[in-house]
């Protein structure tokens, strides 16, 4: 399974913050202790705020990934000694990026939360766990915190094949509802990095610089942004993009990796355009 030719936007931000080139997985076997003193990563792929999320696409919640967290803690108190893990915890930058899946693979597909909530009040719900989850970092010693936005959802490769029409347009209903899910959460993450002491949360804007590569693909080196370079591009990810899977010539001018996951070149791109405002939040 291939998610990227290369590194995901986080192992980008890594390079750029230069800390390192790759971020592992906390559950890799073959980790090291080192990588404990410069980071790991507890995402699981098809996560979401909303704890369905996790339970449709059968991957691990939050919930778990926060008590991975809590595990890390005790192993870095173990390895360094407790002061010095608590200047490791508190120096550390610490990503979270969730809440497309909730609307595409949740809210989108499945009746369940539509059926009780509209675009609106589901994404209340959805900043209100991402609130919680954002406080519940901090509580374990984090203090600078990144939160991704959800990207323009209706202009991914395979939303526009599924409700983009015969054209493949963006599908507009799903940009709006990033956009409102957006607006809720960059005003509470404003409110509450206001009431955190000595702790600084920033966001991280997805769907604005990626409309804009999108829109002026030429502009940023690139010739194609509504498919991906994997198979035909329009319906491949995850499993169905493998060592199989016929590529095109040069993936360096494709925005998209497969139909939903962006190329290393495409992370590239908008890591650049983001990374000089990050870092003025965060330090």
């Amino acid at each position: 399974m291939m998610y990227s030719n290369g590194s995901k936007s986080y192992n980008t931000c890594i390079v750029g913050f230069g800390v390192k080139e790759y971020l592992p997985a906390y559950l890799d076997p073959s980790i090291k202790d080192s990588d404990l003193l410069t980071g790991v990563s507890f995402a699981s792929g098809g996560s979401g705020y909303d704890p369905l999320t996790s339970t449709l696409a059968v991957v691990i919640p939050l919930s778990v990934q926060l008590e991975m967290f809590k595990k890390y803690i005790s192993k870095l108190k173990i390895k360094v000694g407790e002061e010095h893990a608590k200047h490791i915890i508190a120096n550390s930058v610490y990503f979270i990026s969730a809440g497309s899946n909730d609307f595409l693979t949740n809210y989108y597909i499945y009746p369940i939360r539509r059926l009780k909530y509209d675009v609106l009040g589901y994404g209340k719900m959805l900043v209100k766990f991402a609130m919680d989850y954002i406080q519940e970092v901090h509580k374990l010693g984090a203090r600078r915190i990144v939160v991704f936005s959800t990207p323009p959802l209706g202009c991914i490769p395979i939303e526009r094949t599924i409700a983009g029409g015969l054209h493949r347009k963006c599908v507009n209903k799903y940009n709006k509802a990033a956009q409102l899910f957006n607006r809720m959460l960059k005003q509470e993450i404003v409110f509450l990095s206001g009431s955190l002491p000595e702790t600084r949360v920033a966001m991280a804007d997805l769907y604005n610089p990626l409309i804009s590569i999108i829109e002026n693909p030429h502009q940023y080196g690139l010739e194609v942004t509504d498919r991906g370079c994997c198979g035909i591009g329009i319906i491949e990810m995850s499993f169905s993009c493998n060592k199989l899977s016929k590529l095109c010539r040069d993936d360096s001018k494709f925005l998209f990796w497969d139909s939903l996951h962006p190329t290393e070149k495409g992370c590239d791109i908008y890591i650049n355009l983001i990374l000089p405002n990050l870092l003025k939040s965060l330090f």
